[in-house]
This record gives structure tokens, C-alpha cells and sequence, in this order.
């Protein structure tokens, strides 16, 4: 897996890839269209951010590429790819409760927040992509 250069892309199975974690300076796509949706990205070392129809969807810090970004109504999947290991925040459900995979091995069940965020930490290597996988319980 390499970074995005374009900085977010349709995939041919239905999913994203968005992100840049190479990028020195802060960049920014906006207005994204994808089956039917608007996505803005903002993207460069420190951090990664995505936003569907102007509300949050996935935040790094630092930075990442993420490929194959899918959502459902009740998963989330991705890949990722970074320069260090990442702090990820997604939105989701309110208080809902969510089981974690990373890297093929379960890391657990986590409860989202009133405002639906979950927060998870993901060791990363680089070049090296991980899988990431939550499904509600």
C-alpha cells in the first residue's frame, strides 16, 4: 500500500482510499463525490481527516493513508498505513457497542460516547498496512 497521491479515490469494489501521511504541508480536497455522497479530506503528516456530507467520519493523528474505507450499517472497514503508530477516532453510533479487530486479532468490545465517537490505537510500521475492522455487537 502506498499513499493516496490524489488524496481521496473511488475504489472499483465501492470503497475509499484517501490520505497522505508523506505530505510536509496541510492539503485539502473538497466536495468529493461518491455514490451520491460530498467527502472533503484533509491530509499531510500530522494528521488525516474525513468528512461525509460535512459531518466527521475518521480522524488520525499522525497522519495515514487509508484504503479500501467501507461503511455499513452495522461495520466499518478499512486498511492503514502510517509513518508511526496512530490515535483513530470514527464516528459511529451513539453509546453503541462495537467489537474491534486490528490486524486480524480481536483487541475487544469498546463502547462509542453520547456524540458516537470511538477512539482506538493501531501499531503501525511503515510500509507495512494493517486491517481494521469494527462491527457492531
Amino acid at each position: 500500500m502506498a499513499v493516496i497521491s490524489e488524496l481521496i479515490r473511488s475504489e472499483a469494489d465501492g470503497s475509499i482510499s484517501f490520505g497522505d501521511y508523506s505530505l510536509a504541508d496541510k492539503k485539502k480536497l473538497e466536495d468529493f463525490k461518491h455514490e451520491g455522497d460530498l467527502y472533503k479530506v484533509k491530509t499531510f503528516a500530522d494528521i488525516t481527516k474525513l468528512e461525509k456530507n460535512g459531518m466527521f467520519v475518521y480522524e488520525s493523528v499522525p497522519g495515514t493513508a487509508v484504503e479500501n474505507f467501507n461503511c455499513t450499517s452495522d461495520s466499518l472497514s478499512f486498511t492503514v498505513e502510517g509513518k508511526d503508530d496512530a490515535m483513530i477516532t470514527l464516528e459511529l453510533e451513539p453509546e453503541q457497542e462495537y467489537d474491534i479487530t486490528v490486524g486480524g486479532v480481536a483487541v475487544g468490545r469498546m463502547k462509542t460516547n453520547l456524540g458516537g465517537k470511538l477512539n482506538l490505537s493501531v501499531e503501525l510500521d511503515p510500509g507495512k498496512s494493517v486491517e481494521v475492522n469494527v462491527k457492531k455487537a
